[in-house]
């Protein structure tokens, strides 16, 4: 899945690399594709790609995004992996695109790239991964109105406001009539508004528009021949389509709102598609990061890091950030695994849900959120009965409302801790984090098996971690440590490692 040699495109030189990889005679339809990813995970989703699915990713300089090549029969194991946000198919990669100088120069370069790009096999690949989709339509319409029942059901004021936000997201998609989608990456990395809010899911949605402007989808058309599709009484119908373009870099002449809308007009004079902004069937995506060019065509509806929660609260953390999280501490069959501060439950639930050898227990203080986590579990078991069309056999997981300094469990009981800590802005406060801190620490390496145990923290608040770790360094050893975008905020995630040391015990709980 390496870009390709230096050549010109369109009397503009750089260098292509492969988008679909055409099939020979007799040969199967091979694509590249790229996926976005939590923001610092990168290497652990091309882990998994390289373990699930054999293939080697490349890892964009573009933050956030990873590139391989599968045969298109393996979509659907694609759509299964658990650390991809939203995928797409490469239709051209340009790994030195030489932007002309002048605006009207390099919006015009744009506009005469679409014609000279290799649309077919990526259009190919595209319907398969419609028919795809429509095996799942039932479960798939499920979705988008969940969003619209919680805002009409949920008295609970945080959730309606994480509801009202994907509302904004929304109306941000309509802003151009042209049917085209701008986001400038530069304009939406340190915005004023987001750099106070936590790891909240919607509010990472609407800050790293790179990853959220791709949320991706597809229509239900079948795609027979460029600008057609057929509907179910086999009249052909023209597609409806938008563009969508993410930028970022100081150097470029154009905002990402000209090179959408100018790109957008040469995709439709060329396919003859229809413009239309909400409801359309193919997105165009248009990523452009310095001197980075990546054309291609979105495979997924909507961000798949909400696979798992239908009951969101103020900080809902990503499915797929909860995902990379389980994955840095390396489960093993019949380790227990706790979450002592579970919030709505994203981590334990992703646990049980992956590794259900393990036995997993989620808690938190406060009642309120292990009431939504109790209900995502129970969302989750009643998905499980849909899918096997029988009693579903349950899910390793219980959960319990705690006290996180003074945990009902044995001493030295639990192989690994994976949390989410509180950041102190949505929840809690900095302030209180200089007492909480240390005594979580304290209490985790109370419970945690010495010398095998470990722990995966994640916290925005860096300081005030790496004070109260440094007071603890007898029972916790520092491992790896990634650095990751959560809403926003530039957060960390440490790996720690329990040492031999006996820890002090509170009181006795047998």
């Amino acid at each position: 899945s390496q870009c390709g040699d230096m050549a010109e495109a369109g009397g503009n030189a750089g260098s292509p690399g492969p988008g679909v990889v055409p099939a020979g005679e007799g040969a199967e339809l091979a694509a590249v594709i790229g996926a976005t990813v939590p923001t610092g995970f990168e290497l652990m989703a091309a882990e998994e790609v390289q373990e699930k699915l054999g293939s080697a990713s490349r890892i964009s300089r573009d933050r956030g995004k990873i590139y391989f090549e599968v045969p298109a029969r393996g979509l659907p194991q694609v759509h299964r992996l658990r650390s991809v946000d939203n995928l797409f198919v490469v239709v051209q990669e340009f790994k030195d695109y030489q932007f002309k100088e002048t605006k009207e120069d390099a919006l015009k370069d744009l506009e005469d790239l679409v014609k000279k790009l290799p649309w077919t096999d990526p259009l190919k690949v595209w319907e398969m991964n419609n028919s795809l989709k429509k095996k799942k339509t039932k479960r798939k319409k499920h979705n988008p109105q969940s969003t619209v029942r919680k805002e009409k059901l949920n008295s609970d004021a945080e959730e309606k406001e994480a509801d009202q936000k994907d509302a904004k997201k929304e109306e941000d998609c309509a802003q151009d009539t042209a049917g085209v989608e701008p986001a400038d990456g530069q304009d939406t990395e340190k915005t004023p508004e987001v750099a106070s809010q936590n790891e909240e899911e919607e509010e990472e949605d609407n800050n790293e528009q790179s990853d959220a402007k791709d949320e991706l989808q597809a229509g239900a058309g079948t795609e027979t021949k460029a600008g057609d599709s057929r509907t179910n009484d086999g009249e052909a119908k023209v597609l409806k389509f938008r563009v969508t373009c993410n930028r970022a870099g100081d150097k470029h002449s154009f905002t990402s709102n000209e090179a959408a809308r100018d790109f957008g007009g040469a995709v439709q004079e060329h396919f003859q598609w229809k413009a239309d902004m909400t409801n359309f069937d193919v997105e165009v995506l248009l990523n452009i990061h310095n001197n980075e060019v990546v054309v291609g065509i979105a495979l997924t509806e909507e961000s798949l890091h909400r696979r798992n929660i239908t009951h969101f609260g103020p900080t809902t953390l990503r499915s797929t950030l909860a995902y990379g999280m389980l994955r840095l501490c390396d489960p093993q069959p019949t380790d227990i695994i706790i979450d002592p501060m579970c919030g709505t439950g994203a981590i334990p639930i992703e646990g049980a849900t992956e590794w259900p050898s393990c036995y997993h227990i989620a808690g938190d203080n406060n009642h309120q959120a292990v009431k939504r986590a109790a209900n995502n579990i129970c969302s989750l078991l009643k998905k499980n009965e849909n899918k096997e069309s029988s009693a579903s056999p349950g899910i390793p997981l219980d959960i319990i409302q705690w006290d996180i300094c003074n945990l009902p469990l044995r001493t030295g009981s639990v192989d690994i801790i994976v949390s989410d800590m509180p950041f102190g802005k949505r929840i809690g406060s900095k302030k209180k984090n200089w007492d909480l801190y240390p005594a979580c620490l304290m209490e985790m390496g109370r419970i945690c098996t010495p010398g095998t145990g470990r722990a995966v923290l994640l916290t925005q608040d860096k300081k005030c971690f790496a004070k109260a770790l440094s007071r603890l360094g007898h029972i916790w050893r520092r491992g790896q440590t990634v650095w990751v975008n959560v809403g926003g905020l530039h957060a960390a995630v440490y790996l720690l490692r329990r040492t031999w040391e006996r820890a002090e015990e509170k009181r006795s709980f047998w």
